[in-house]
């Protein structure tokens, strides 16, 4: 087992308090919370039952992901007609231009702060 991997692999949970492995070693039958949603389901409130880590000497330390157990979590809640209208709003906000105020057809770039022909008036440059 390379050096590296020795560090992240703890599967007593000694170390670090909870089971560690190294990235893509993990057992089955955990997941982390982007691959519960990805099957629609949620932690819903259990505890983290393992960490997955790979130690990066590039950004200083070592990245974790933690990982939950696929039996224990639940489904996702469905969005409710309120959730769906404020998210419509959020959105409509993203696309209004504060300059002209009118809908852009598309989120506003942050680095502009307002919609493309209004930030280039004279179009484009050739």
């Amino acid at each position: 087992m390379p050096a590296a991997w020795s560090k992240c692999y703890d599967p007593q949970g000694l170390r670090y308090g909870v089971p560690t492995y190294p990235w893509r070693m993990a057992p089955e039958g955990l997941a982390t919370r982007r691959q519960l949603r990805a099957r629609g389901l949620r932690p819903g409130g259990q505890e983290i039952a393992a960490q997955v880590m790979v130690v990066n000497r590039r950004q200083g330390g070592p990245r974790v992901a933690y990982l939950y157990r696929i039996d224990r979590a639940k489904p996702v809640r469905p969005m409710t007609s309120r959730k769906w209208g404020a998210l419509a709003l959020a959105m409509l906000a993203r696309r209004t231009c504060p300059a002209c105020g009118t809908d852009a057809g598309y989120c506003i770039p942050r680095s502009l702060g307002i919609c493309i022909p209004c930030a280039y008036p004279e179009g484009p440059a050739v």
